[in-house]
């Protein structure tokens, strides 16, 4: 079964305010169903025990618990009979606080929370959530009530007053991440300075893949000169950053044929390419076939594998 794909619009995100937040209860009949989405989550469980289903694997998550869930990502939750789970869910794009911004204001290694899990390899990749206890969830409850407050109340500057607790929720995130690695930080398995850089500056390419990104734009943001950028990424990726976006890309585009009705045109526009052809050539030097031809290919696929399901299931 396919997963359902909630749109920004489906939630009042908008290009001028892309946020949205909510409280929630599920219970055992009460639960979403399996579903991915394009913008950012940020899930609070505020009370209760349950599973998440991630990606097609199921972790325990209970009070305290904060967790990202990434555009693209299928997730769902499962609560047993007589138990309930309360949560509250913080979504936004990418583009509701600038990294810029961030940068000036001297918190940009708050947005590692963000930047760097989505790259870790997959045995770690759901430990990406950090339980806050104490007066840290207290606090944390305090500004996601005090966001709910203002976002349904909608008074004036309400918009910039979320923007600035959510930042202040971020920094209060990144400094209890912090403390959770410098716990870790004799491990064997800790990474180098250069390979967080190298996952920071991946997350910030899946993160805005849609947009234009340049050399000098990423070297700015991130402190680094462009010789050194090269140097580093291809020594930790062996690839530059430029393959490495087209490779984001292609991800991109692969979901959007098998997942959409888009034409080629849309799928390039939507990832952030202006030509299609280009798009199409670069499609076709990755995958080997043009973006019409992988649809109709997966298509087929998809439906030789159900018949032979079907065929099974008579025996």
């Amino acid at each position: 079964m396919r997963a359902t794909k909630y749109m920004s619009s489906e939630h009042m995100i908008t290009e001028q305010f892309p946020f949205h937040i909510q409280r929630y209860h599920h219970d055992f009949i009460n639960i979403p169903p399996e579903h991915s989405h394009e913008f950012i989550e940020l899930v609070f469980v505020v009370k209760g025990n349950a599973m998440h289903v991630f990606e097609g694997t199921s972790y325990p998550i209970k009070t305290n618990d904060v967790f990202i869930i990434n555009p693209g990502e299928v997730h769902t939750f499962k609560v047993e009979p007589g138990e309930t789970l309360e949560i509250i869910n913080c979504l936004f794009m990418s583009t509701l606080i600038q990294d810029s911004l961030l940068k000036e204001l001297g918190v940009s290694q708050s947005m590692d929370f963000f930047y760097i899990h989505p790259f870790l390899d997959e045995v770690e990749r759901f430990h990406h959530f950090i339980n806050v206890g104490g007066s840290y969830s207290v606090r944390l409850l305090s500004i996601l009530e005090g966001m709910i407050d203002e976002y349904d109340q909608e008074k004036s500057r309400y918009t910039t007053l979320i923007r600035l607790r959510l930042i202040e929720l971020l920094i209060i995130l990144s400094r209890v991440y912090n403390n959770m690695q410098l716990n870790v930080r004799n491990s064997p398995n800790v990474k180098s300075e250069d390979q967080i850089l190298v996952q920071r500056i991946s997350g910030y390419l899946t993160r805005n893949y849609d947009q234009k990104i340049s050399i000098p734009d990423l070297c700015k943001l991130f402190n680094i000169s462009p010789r050194h950028l090269s140097r580093l990424f291809k020594k930790e990726t062996n690839r530059t950053v430029i393959e490495m976006l087209h490779e984001i890309r292609i991800g991109k585009a692969k979901a959007l044929l098998l997942g959409t009705d888009y034409k080629v045109i849309e799928v390039a526009l939507t990832i952030g390419y202006d030509d299609p052809s280009f798009f199409s050539r670069l499609f076709q030097r990755h995958t080997g076939c043009s973006p019409g031809q992988y649809k109709e290919k997966e298509k087929l696929r998809f439906s030789e594998n159900n018949t032979q399901y079907s065929d099974k299931g008579d025996i």
